[in-house]
């Protein structure tokens, strides 16, 4: 057995110089031999042969490649793959909105409901009846399509009326309900009051027909007064999601749902009323291009990355198409003031023009929320950005 000792610590101390000699060639220093051992400096320096003929496996999953040094030193560089925004076992980053086409629709008779009212308030107040009657028919027509559009996407009418339990001044959907709520039945009565002049002039009839302009009158001011917030309540609902694209333009959606509300509404009268009547019109008409044409080239250039939805694919072509279509309108209406034929084609044009501009706002969100670089990349230059400040302030 005692044969065997001066074996055994032979063989620890090389395990030992082994080990020493490893660490110092990854450590770029050169080996610290080992005193009063058997090998001693010869035997470190015989057995750094065998180790330089030992290389080491490379490392699965480390991104690193050998060969590659950094600094000069004995280490690796270490490589990081490019991110990829995927999402989490196949599911989305951010939920999507269920909104579906009527949605868009909604967005377009809504605005369209507004600028009719606004236009007939303004053909009630300078004495042009053809103004008149053509906003107030156009705004009922359109809030019916809203409310046949909405309670499509709610699935159930009573759903609609469970809104009205509650009053809930931070909400957009419950002020939504309730602007509905007034701006409709005024549009109503101010519509019917166009139908006085063909009632008789006798009887109970008769009587209705007498104090239906009166009514009417008021009511279309009534609706007039509520026009605006129906304009721009659907872009602060819009805003008021998590969707990326429309939360960061929370400054610019209301500003462009109303310019197209105005633009829309002016398209009604250039179509319904005569050259001499159409003045407001195409006043409006001006005034809500340029709201509209502001705030579409604010969300296409401010956003940075989030302008993106905004300027590819679908969104882009109907945002685009709805900004020559606006221009082409409005030079139209400027233009050929003594012509129907060229009004009514301005009309046109601006009302494609909303439709255009709806949907593209739309779909432009829709498409921002599907892809999860616009929720990670905000995110992360946010943190960045408050880091960064953080270590300013301090």
């Amino acid at each position: 057995m005692s044969s065997q000792r001066p074996e055994v610590g032979h063989l620890f101390r090389r395990f030992r110089d082994r080990l020493a000699a490893e660490g110092s060639d990854r450590a770029g220093l050169p080996a610290r031999p080992e005193a009063g051992g058997d090998d001693g400096p010869a035997g470190t320096a015989a057995h750094a042969g065998e180790r330089q003929q030992v290389a080491s496996p490379p490392q699965r999953g480390t991104g690193r490649r050998p060969g590659r040094r950094r600094g000069g030193r004995g280490g690796e560089e270490v490589r990081v793959p490019e991110a990829e925004f995927t999402s989490y076992y196949g599911r989305p980053i951010l939920k999507g909105p269920v909104w579906k086409w009527d949605i868009a629709a909604y967005l377009f008779t809504g605005g369209l409901a507004a600028g009719s009212s606004l236009l007939a308030a303004g053909g009630q107040l300078t004495g042009r009846p053809a103004l008149r009657r053509a906003g107030r028919v156009t705004a009922l027509a359109a809030v019916s399509a809203s409310a046949v559009f909405l309670v499509k996407d709610l699935g159930r009418p009573a759903r609609f009326h469970h809104m009205l339990r509650v009053a809930k001044p931070t909400s957009p959907m419950s002020m939504g309900t309730w602007i509905l709520t007034a701006y409709g039945p005024a549009a109503g009565v101010a519509a019917i009051a166009e139908v006085a002049g063909v009632l008789p002039r006798h009887g109970l009839l008769g009587l209705a027909g007498r104090a239906l302009p009166s009514v009417g009158h008021a009511a279309g001011l009534l609706a007039a007064g509520t026009a605006p917030a129906l304009a721009t309540y659907t872009g602060v609902l819009l805003a008021d999601t998590a969707v990326p694209s429309w939360h960061e333009a929370y400054p610019e959606l209301p500003v462009i749902f109303a310019g197209s509300a105005l633009a829309s509404g002016a398209a009604v009268g250039l179509l319904a009323a005569p050259p001499a009547q159409a003045g407001p019109a195409r006043r409006m008409a001006v005034a809500g291009a340029a709201l509209e044409l502001y705030g579409a080239h604010r969300v296409e250039t401010r956003l940075g990355l989030l302008s993106e939805p905004y300027r590819l694919g679908r969104p882009g072509r109907l945002l685009r198409a709805g900004r020559l279509l606006t221009a082409g309108g409005v030079a139209g209406a400027l233009l050929g003031r003594r012509s129907r034929v060229v009004g009514g084609l301005s009309g046109v044009a601006l009302l494609a023009a909303s439709v255009a501009t709806r949907f593209g706002i739309f779909y432009g969100g829709v498409a921002s929320a599907r892809d999860p670089r616009y929720t990670v990349v905000p995110q992360r230059e946010r943190v960045e950005a408050r880091r960064s400040g953080g270590g300013t302030s301090t």
